[in-house]
């Protein structure tokens, strides 16, 4: 039987080893699809990954447990795992069943989803923390260091957005655009803070922020307060978002995904109902967003780990694609 799992293996440690000698004991022969290059910075942020991905393919074949390793292009591993068709699909128990990607494929051909216990301890992420970060404030910051400190990280974040973002923030307006321009609907959700980031995009989108928007058709959003008061009455909070989207979405139409983490259950499950009605995904986020990243057909990652500095980013992001969005319909109706 031929096991599948996936990932980007960067910084390869005793947590990924462990892994994936219990998934090669769910069948005879271990294929692993591997991120490429491109698709760790997709999904990561651009200081990743660490080794490129011949040498993390090297690494992962000289692993007993590893028979075959497959470097994918997409942000997903969805084509691949049709194409390798396993009969055991198998990610660690930091994805639940209902978020792994192909699992109801290999489902419906008779296949087994398992999601396992990763080992305690080990993330690569936090070990380059650990290495890049070591050192701690002696002393309290004065009013002047914090100050000072909000600023230049606000200006750094946008100096970094605006070198390595620019590229899929302009193919995420191109996608907005032409779903507006089919007459399809572009939802939004997003829980804590990230709602009122929904509802400004939202406001922006279909009001008079800046500028009038005939052209664009109306939209429907899946944060209001009173229709989630209502559903978390019948639902639990994690369908929250999901209900929404079976109710309005449909094949053609986006969702905007926020989550400044990345890791909302209410936003992720959001997310895979869209992606079963047919939808294309957007997601916005933070610097530790892989999750949510890996999930969508496009992802603009806010080079932060800071809340406030990540829903400066969104705001601003969406700024940037209404600009973009009005200076098409406008090259439109010129044509």
């Amino acid at each position: 039987m031929i096991v599948f799992t996936n990932g980007c293996f960067d910084l390869l440690h005793p947590g990924h080893i462990d892994l994936l000698e219990r998934a090669k004991s769910l069948g005879s022969k271990l294929v692993v699809g591997l991120n490429s290059d491109r698709s760790v910075r997709a999904i990561k942020g651009t200081d990743r990954p660490y080794l490129n991905q011949e040498d993390r393919k090297a690494l992962l074949l000289g692993l007993s447990a590893v028979d075959e390793v497959i470097i994918f292009d997409e942000t997903t591993p969805e084509d691949l795992i049709k194409r390798v068709r396993p009969d055991v699909l198998v990610k660690g128990d930091d994805w639940k069943t209902g978020e792994i990607i192909g699992a109801d494929f290999v489902v419906r051909n008779g296949g087994q989803v398992y999601s396992l216990p990763l080992k305690d301890g080990f993330s690569s992420s936090a070990i380059a923390d650990r290495i890049k970060n070591g050192q701690t404030i002696a002393s309290p910051p004065s009013i002047h260091d914090i100050s000072n400190l909000s600023i230049r990280e606000h200006l750094d974040v946008f100096t970094k957005i605006l070198a390595h973002e620019l590229a899929v923030i302009e193919q995420c307006a191109e996608k907005l655009f032409d779903t507006f321009s089919s007459g399809k609907k572009v939802l939004l959700c997003g829980n804590g803070g990230s709602a009122a980031d929904a509802q400004h995009i939202a406001a922006e989108f279909v009001g008079r922020y800046e500028t009038e928007r005939p052209a664009l058709p109306a939209l429907a959003l899946t944060t209001d307060t009173s229709a989630l008061t209502a559903l978390a009455n019948d639902y639990s909070t994690e369908r929250i978002f999901s209900r929404q989207v079976e109710a309005h979405a449909r094949t053609g139409d986006c969702l905007i995904a926020i989550s400044t983490s990345g890791n909302s259950p209410n936003v992720i499950a959001a997310v895979m109902t869209a992606r079963d009605l047919g939808c294309s995904v957007i997601g916005l986020t933070g610097a530790n967003g892989k999750k949510l990243a890996s999930l969508c057909d496009l992802c603009v990652m806010v080079p932060s780990k800071r809340t406030a500095r990540i829903q400066e980013g969104h705001i601003t992001i969406a700024h940037v694609w209404c600009e973009i969005i009005d200076s098409k319909v406008a090259e439109r109706t010129t044509n």
